[in-house]
């Protein structure tokens, strides 16, 4: 196992930020707590993220899962990586929402030198499960 990182962990505004203009900021992700090895964060339901049918679309539930495990991988970055990038990705959608908040919380299962695990639960407005979420991010350095 790679030695983690000493490099300080954002704050949560730094960490809001980082998402404006792209992706996490568009659908309105939010973090609400962050620590090497998890990440929690958050989603306000509206109609933009829904499928056609009304219910929630499969789609920005990856996305808050996937965001959410890809910031807690920067967090645990060994010394000398450049980045990362998510190689595989799996998901179990177990209910939906048409309102209100979800939630995601993410922790790290493998944190290597050159792969990171990561699992996720995101859970509905009553805190009922609704998805989990495994992803595997390769390690990148610079050639």
């Amino acid at each position: 196992m790679s030695e983690p990182s000493t490099r300080p962990i954002p704050t949560l505004d730094e960490l809001n930020r980082q998402g404006e203009g792209k992706l996490p900021g568009l659908i309105g992700i939010r973090f609400t707590h962050a620590e090497r090895g998890l990440i929690r964060s958050e989603l306000t339901l509206r109609s933009e993220l829904l499928a056609p049918n009304g219910f929630l679309h499969a789609a920005s539930v990856v996305a808050l899962a996937d965001t959410s495990c890809g910031y807690g991988t920067r967090l645990l970055l060994p010394e000398g990586a450049t980045g990362f990038t998510t190689i595989e990705l799996k998901s179990n959608h177990l209910g939906t929402a048409r309102e209100g908040t979800i939630t995601c919380e993410a922790r790290s299962v493998h944190a290597g030198r050159t792969t990171q695990v990561w699992d996720a639960e995101v859970r509905g407005p009553q805190g009922k499960i609704m998805a989990l979420f495994r992803c595997t991010q390769a390690v990148l350095y610079a050639k």
